[in-house]
């Protein structure tokens, strides 16, 4: 099944007269995504990649039927605007790309999001990918790009890191594992569907057998979905890998999420919490297919 989206998710695309909006509807399209509308207000009445453009999200509702979820390529400042509009036009899904955008942005965008049942990923995210099915955002970069670098199969993966995203599921599928679902949380201290929440729809979708996650010190995510692990709450096996090991507290490392400060939110704490619930811990990106491969022998996945 995959999570999140299918080769029937209808699309509208917000920002799609922009460089960034042209160049991912030309992704998402050739990929074989249902891009059915963009928005840019002022200048409805064109065509982007064949895809209608509109001023507004309820007009594209109006004159397209249903959407099903939105890609949001507007500047920063403007995320917010864009967001609560397509979330009061009953689009529950959105995918946030911009980084940069106002924490107290996000966390308006979180409260309406919650009060209307709406789930938004990122922001500053690459996306979400669900191979031969779909494809929201930029990852892969280009459509067939997208095709050969990834498998479809019964790994989930779910990643802090946008570059490392696409290495982990790109190593995977050379390793000759496919995958369910690619997602890119987004590298934020604040997003949408963080881990913990991302591993639930892994958990409940059959497809997925396995999931691999990409960590990094900072926030509490990796520790929250050891907490879901040892209340039973994930039963399928956890491979992980987390990034800023040398790191020392009060120290940046990559994203504005990854800040070590106390003692939750370190290497060494979300390490200790994954292998004590029963995740597998790999040292190295490049341990992650030999890894991924023991634990689909002890499991019986193959």
């Amino acid at each position: 099944m995959a999570i999140l989206i299918d080769e029937k998710t209808r699309v509208l695309v917000q920002g799609i007269t922009g460089r960034e909006g042209r160049a991912r509807t030309k992704l998402m399209k050739g990929y074989g995504t249902m891009v059915v509308a963009g928005v840019t207000p002022g200048k409805g009445g064109q065509e982007v990649e064949g895809v209608p453009v509109f001023d507004s999200v309820y007009e594209a509702m109006e004159k397209v039927g249903p959407i099903d979820a939105s890609a949001v390529f507007v500047p920063a400042p403007l995320v917010k605007a864009a967001a609560l509009e397509a979330i009061d036009a009953g689009v529950k899904l959105l995918l946030l790309v911009p980084d940069r955008v106002p924490i107290h942005d996000v966390l308006e965008i979180a409260a309406h999001a919650e009060r209307k049942g709406t789930k938004f990923i990122g922001p500053n995210t690459l996306g979400v990918l669900s191979p031969g099915r779909a494809v929201l955002g930029m990852i892969g970069g280009r459509p067939e790009t997208a095709r050969q670098w990834f498998r479809q199969g019964d790994i989930g993966v779910s990643s802090r890191s946008g570059g490392i995203t696409s290495a982990i599921s790109y190593y995977l599928s050379r390793a000759g594992f496919g995958l369910s679902t690619i997602v890119h949380v987004g590298g934020d201290a604040v997003v949408g569907l963080p881990h913990p929440e991302v591993m639930k729809l892994f958990e409940q979708d059959p497809q997925t057998k396995m999931m691999v996650m990409f960590g990094e010190i900072g926030t509490t995510q990796e520790e929250r979905v050891a907490d879901m692990m040892e209340r039973g709450e994930i039963t399928k096996p956890v491979v992980a890998f987390i990034g800023g090991k040398a790191a020392k507290e009060g120290t940046r490392f990559s994203h504005a999420g990854a800040i070590v400060e106390g003692g939750r939110g370190s290497y060494a704490s979300k390490v200790e919490r994954l292998k004590k619930a029963g995740a597998y811990i790999a040292e190295a990106l490049m341990d992650i297919p030999r890894v991924v491969t023991e634990v689909r022998r002890k499991h019986g996945l193959d």
